[in-house]
């Protein structure tokens, strides 16, 4: 973990095909909230699997919609990982900003790196 006060990133890579992890991914979308309301700056960033729960999420009769609805404007997808798992589109009628800033071998650049969050000396905090 890396320890640094004016920043905090989270990366939360769950499948929300199992119901189990709401409380899993809540927990992350709840420590993005209470950062946020204490005015701090911190991005949620959705990466593998976890890219879907932003179409699950933003239904509005799903379980998690109010916490996520919330910390809408602090989140960010992985847009290589959104592709991979088929969460693209749903990602982006969401109105959820996709990532693309890192070109893994073999591949056009459409993933996130977590190094410029490293770069920054910030906090890095995962579940």
């Amino acid at each position: 973990m890396f320890y640094e006060n004016r920043h905090r990133r989270l990366l939360r890579p769950i499948n929300p095909g199992l119901m189990r992890l709401l409380g899993d991914y809540s927990t992350p979308c709840f420590l993005t909230l209470e950062l946020k309301e204490k005015k701090q700056d911190v991005t949620l960033i959705f990466q593998g699997a976890g890219t879907r729960w932003i179409a699950e999420a933003s239904k509005s009769d799903h379980p998690t919609h109010a916490i996520y609805a919330a910390v809408k404007d602090k989140v960010l997808v992985c847009g290589g990982c959104a592709d991979v798992f088929g969460a693209t589109a749903q990602a982006e009628s969401a109105g959820a900003r996709l990532v693309r800033d890192k070109q893994i071998p073999g591949t056009p650049p459409a993933f996130s790196t977590c190094l410029a969050i490293l770069d920054e000396n910030a906090r890095l905090i995962t579940f």
